[in-house]
């Protein structure tokens, strides 16, 4: 199964662009901060990575200030020129 949630902030929004069938399409980057066990030791976790969301929550989170936090939920793809993967985002819902 591929299934992703991850709690992070909005980091980098690129500007909304439309696919050819016409659906809008907004890349982004995403940060998250957490703290994880490994081994029975407590590791600090950061990573950005990059995320695209389409049709209306695309155009949702284009509206969306810089920083704000959101559980995101999708799922894992390649990216189109094969080098790293990109978080597909379904859903959110804001922080509290």
């Amino acid at each position: 199964m591929n299934r992703l949630v991850l709690s992070a902030v909005i980091a980098q929004v690129y500007p909304l662009r439309h696919t050819p069938v016409g659906l809008p399409a907004l890349d982004m980057v995403l940060e998250h901060q957490s703290q994880a066990e490994q081994l029975g030791q407590a590791r600090q976790v950061r990573l950005e990575l990059r995320a695209t969301a389409f049709g209306h929550q695309a155009e949702s989170l284009a509206r969306q200030p810089l920083g704000k936090g959101f559980e995101f939920s999708g799922f894992l793809v390649n990216s189109r020129n094969g080098k790293g993967v990109v978080f597909q985002i379904q859903d959110f819902t804001p922080l509290s």
